[in-house]
């Protein structure tokens, strides 16, 4: 009996070993790293595709802007029948003819006080906020994914550390068992070690639960499952200060520059709604024939003219007009501010994050490391008879929760670190150097900011890209 207890001792000395190492534990070569479920987020994610055709609506919007600025040609074909009856109170007569007309219109502004330009210049600051609204998107994706990773690993590793620790218990409880058959322990020790392995046993369940969990919000991230994880990733570079970190962020932050455009567009909106109030001049052209059906008789005719027109009064829609775009200013630089605002404070949150976590698992190591001396040291006392069954368990389960802190400290420190790349506008797909095709906003705008016709080379190339878009 005596040999049968010294051997579940070795067992669970053994056992000991395999907890303590399980978090420092190098894992397979082969296995999912982080740069992986970035690569997997930025190539699958539909939210990306879906701003990535909100941009190119944003700039077709120059294209139909500067249109405006260009003639009009429009091709007319019309069939016309009048009646008409005339007399003189003893006689009377009426006719109905037919008369077919086709021929071309033309209608090209010549002056409108800028309007059709600063409605130009306009369109271009949506397209560069609209730049700047995907790039912010991006930002959200990646890290997204890397949350995802980093809960898959985290729950993973705390998966090992409970089933060790269940199957520690588990000799434990015979230790207990043995020990109580040569009446070196009590009932009430076996009973306290089979409670013990019974809440382990509990709390494996639940990491397993909130590790499928974790599976599945990491396939909705990244867009499929995940290998066996690759362990912590390595540290980004970060900012030497807190003052660096936040100069960086309001040089740089996506979203702080995309309110900026969009507060210079509604200004743009605001001086193209007062060229609206002056003056209007357009050149139109006619061509045509006007042929009579049923006779002989037909007409060639061309016109020209210039039209001068000056609004003067529209009910007080014009006016309206102005002072709504004019709130709709003052609207976006409120919001300005405020993103401003949002963004210093969401360094300076980030920022402490990390250092928190920092210390935190420096904090973690040290106590994960007395904790392990403690446990080593009450349980060799126990074989002793100088600790019962309970110091025991109770050290066991100190070391246990220290190794989760670790854990979590670890996991907390990665992540606090990749968030302050995201709160300085640093999270992005060609920064991390991800071997991804990095999409070019500019390719697209490059191709339609001159409007081209219908038929032409350019227009053939388009199609081309809309092809391969997959969305023709």
């Amino acid at each position: 009996m005596l040999r049968t207890f010294t051997g579940r001792l070795s067992k669970m000395a053994a056992l000991a070993a395999s907890v303590a190492v399980l978090a420092t534990a190098p894992r397979p070569a082969v296995a999912d790293n982080l740069a992986d479920a970035l690569i997997g987020a930025y190539n699958s994610s539909g939210l990306l595709e879906q701003n990535r055709a909100l941009l190119r609506a944003a700039d077709e919007d120059v294209a139909i802007a500067l249109s405006a600025l260009r003639p009009i040609v429009n091709w007319t074909a019309r069939i016309q029948s009048d009646y008409t009856k005339s007399g003189n109170g003893l006689t009377s007569t009426s006719s109905s003819p037919d008369t077919f007309f086709t021929g071309l219109e033309l209608n090209q502004l010549i002056y409108d006080g800028g309007a059709a330009r600063l409605g130009k210049q306009a369109a271009q600051e949506t397209v560069l906020s609209t730049r700047q609204s995907l790039v912010q998107v991006e930002q959200q994706i990646l890290l997204r994914a890397v949350t995802a990773y980093l809960s898959v690993l985290l729950q993973e590793e705390a998966v090992g550390i409970r089933q060790n620790n269940v199957r520690l218990l588990g000799e434990e409880l015979r230790a207990s068992e043995d020990r109580f058959e040569v009446g070196e322990v009590t009932r009430t020790d076996v009973a306290l070690s089979q409670s013990r392995l019974a809440n382990a046993r509990a709390n494996l369940a639940d990491a397993n639960g909130a590790l499928t969990t974790a599976h599945a919000e990491y396939i909705n991230a990244v867009g499929r499952h995940p290998g066996r994880t690759a362990g912590q990733p390595s540290m980004p570079g970060l900012p030497r200060s807190e003052e660096d970190a936040v100069a960086l962020a309001l040089r740089n932050h996506p979203a702080l520059l995309s309110a900026q455009h969009q507060v210079r567009a509604l200004e743009l909106g605001i001086e193209q709604q007062r060229a609206n109030l002056g003056p209007n001049v357009r050149f139109q052209a006619d061509l045509g024939l006007t042929d009579d059906f049923g006779g002989s008789n037909f007409n060639e005719s061309a016109t020209a003219r210039m039209i001068y027109s000056q609004p003067l009064y529209a009910g007080g829609r014009l006016a309206a007009t102005v002072r709504r775009i004019m709130a709709q200013r003052d609207a976006s630089r409120a919001n300005l501010l405020n993103v401003q605002r949002d963004v210093t404070q969401d360094v300076s949150d980030a920022y402490v994050r990390y250092q928190t976590a920092d210390a935190s698992l420096t904090a973690s190591d040290e106590r994960v490391r007395a904790a392990q001396v403690a446990f080593d040291g009450i349980r060799e006392e126990a074989t002793l008879g100088a600790r019962t069954t309970l110091d025991v368990l109770t050290a066991e389960q100190d070391l246990l929760d220290a190794q989760l802190a670790r854990v979590s400290a670890r996991t907390e420190r990665s992540l606090a670190a990749y968030q302050l790349l995201a709160s300085q506008g640093l999270l992005t797909a060609e920064r991390l150097g991800l071997a991804v095709q990095i999409y070019d906003p500019t390719l697209y705008y490059n191709m339609v900011k001159d409007a081209p016709a219908a038929i032409s080379k350019r227009s053939r190339d388009l199609d081309r890209v809309l092809e391969a878009l997959g969305k023709k």
